[in-house]
């Protein structure tokens, strides 16, 4: 049923538990998997501004990409990684609709019933909004 699945990863226990439900998924269907780390850029400033600082954190996000992949095993060998800057959410989208991705896999959080309303400007709640593909959010 699902072909290309996406991760969007910050690094956290999260993101690996989602990598791991992933790759789960994928093995049980031939699916391909995509990790994905988005780099927020500063709003209002030009890029060249910063090309240095933002040259070391993708440096610093490729080390931590390599580390989560070993992280998941010998079956991670056919995860594919990316580094994309921007704002999380429509960098998210915009790699979705580029790639052809038809799941998305990413780590949430419970949101307390009586603050239901806080929970609404998470990464996870504008992702599953605004995917054009079906979203497992994993808790």
């Amino acid at each position: 049923m699902f072909r290309n699945i996406l991760v969007p990863s910050d690094f956290t226990e999260k993101s690996l538990h989602a990598s791991m439900i992933a790759m789960q998924m994928a093995k049980l269907q031939n699916a391909q998997v995509t990790l994905l780390h988005i780099i927020e850029t500063i709003e209002g400033a030009d890029y060249s501004e910063f090309s240095d600082f933002y040259e070391k954190l993708r440096k610093r996000a490729v080390k931590k990409m390599q580390k989560l992949v070993e992280s998941l095993g010998p079956e991670a060998a056919t995860i594919e990684t990316a580094i994309a800057f921007g704002k999380r959410v429509p960098e998210i989208i915009r790699f979705v609709n580029e790639h052809h991705v038809d799941l998305i896999v990413l780590g949430s959080h419970r949101i307390d019933p009586e603050k239901a309303p806080e929970g609404l400007g998470t990464i996870s709640y504008k992702v599953g909004i605004l995917s054009p593909c079906p979203v497992l959010m994993v808790k």
